[in-house]
C-alpha cells in the first residue's frame, strides 16, 4: 500500500516544496487581532515578518482541529497515511490527529518531539524511508528510534518576543536587551529548555558550536538544515562562517531555510536554529 506522509506547518517546510516532494503540509492558522491567515498559504514569511515586526498587534497560533484533519485523512482512502505533528507540549495538534485517526485505520500519528527545521528534518527522514520502499509500520518505528537522535538548538537575537508572548518578565527583557544577552535555547523531550544565555551574537555561536561538538556532531548521512527568522539571512551567514568546522560540506552547500510564522510568533526575527540528528560514529 502506497504512503502518504502529512505534517503541519510548523515544520517549516513550504507548499511549493511539499508539492515537490509529494507530501501534504497542512497551515496552521495565525492570527492577528481580528485577522486569520493560514501559515504559508495565505500569508507567506515576508509578510508575517513586516506585520511581526512594523505592527502593533502581537500575532496569536490555533492548532489544526480534529475536523480538519478527519477531512484530510478521507482525501487518502487506500494509502497508508503517516502524519508527523510539531511537539505535544508545544500544540494541541497531536492530539487533534490523534483524535481524528481513531476513525481510520490506515493513519499512524507521530509526536515529532520537536518542531520547525527539527520537525522538518523528521519528515524527511521518512520520506527517504518511504522512497526506499519501507512500509508504513517499519517506517513509524524507524522514525521513533530516530527521534532519540534528533537535535535542535537555537540562538535568538532578542526576549522582545519571549516577553510578549509571556515567556519571561518584563523586567527580564529589559535587563537582557541592555545587556545584549542572547538566549540559546534547546528543544528536549519536546519542551523548549534555555541551555544558556551569551553576551552577543559572537559568543551565542560559539555556544550553538560547542552543543552541536558536544553532541558528537553532524550526521551528515541523514538529513540535517540550519534557518533563521526574520527577514535578513545575516545572523545565519555569520552563524555559517563561524561554524564551518562543523561541516565537510563547503559553507555555501549547507542546506538553508527560514524559520516560518508559527514559530516565528515566538522567537522573532534575528533567531538562528540548527537540525540535526547526531553523529553516534563519534560517541
Amino acid at each position: 500500500m502506497k504512503v502518504k506522509i502529512i505534517t503541519d506547518s510548523a515544520s517549516d517546510i513550504s507548499q511549493l516544496e511539499a508539492s515537490e516532494l509529494g507530501i501534504n503540509v497542512m497551515p496552521i492558522k495565525i492570527i492577528f487581532k481580528e485577522e486569520e491567515f493560514y501559515d504559508g498559504v495565505t500569508i507567506n514569511n515576508e509578510e508575517f515578518y513586516k506585520r511581526l515586526i512594523e505592527g502593533e498587534d502581537f500575532p496569536k497560533t490555533s492548532q489544526i482541529s480534529p475536523y480538519e484533519y478527519e477531512q484530510e485523512f478521507k482525501k487518502y482512502e487506500g494509502e497508508e497515511l503517516i502524519v508527523i505533528t510539531l511537539s505535544k507540549h508545544l500544540s494541541g495538534c497531536y492530539q487533534s490527529a490523534l483524535l481524528a485517526s481513531k476513525n481510520f485505520s490506515n493513519v499512524h500519528v507521530i509526536d515529532s518531539a520537536s518542531v520547525t527545521i527539527g520537525q522538518q528534518i523528521l519528515v524527511k527522514y521518512a520520506l527517504k524511508l518511504s522512497t526506499e520502499g519501507k512500509r508504513a509500520k517499519e517506517i513509524v518505528d524507524l522514525v521513533e528510534l530516530a527521534k532519540k537522535d534528533l537535535c535542535l538548538v537555537a540562538v535568538l537575537d532578542t526576549l522582545e518576543y519571549l516577553k510578549k508572548g509571556g515567556r519571561i518578565s518584563a523586567t527580564t527583557a529589559f535587563v537582557g536587551t541592555i545587556l545584549s544577552i542572547k538566549p540559546v535555547v534547546a528543544v528536549k523531550d519536546g519542551k523548549v529548555k534555555m541551555l544558556g544565555k551569551a553576551r552577543g551574537s559572537k559568543n551565542g555561536n560559539n555556544m550553538l558550536r560547542k552543543i552541536v561538538k558536544e553532541k558528537g556532531g553532524i550526521n551528515e548521512d541523514l538529513p540535517y538544515k540550519v534557518a533563521y527568522a526574520g527577514l535578513s539571512d545575516s545572523s545565519m551567514k555569520k552563524y555559517l562562517k563561524d561554524s564551518k568546522d562543523l561541516y565537510s560540506a563547503k559553507v555555501s552547500d549547507v542546506p538553508v531555510g527560514t524559520i516560518g510564522a508559527t514559530i516565528g510568533t515566538h522567537v522573532g526575527p534575528g533567531a538562528v536554529a540548527v537540525a540535526f540528528f547526531k553523529n553516534n560514529k563519534h560517541e
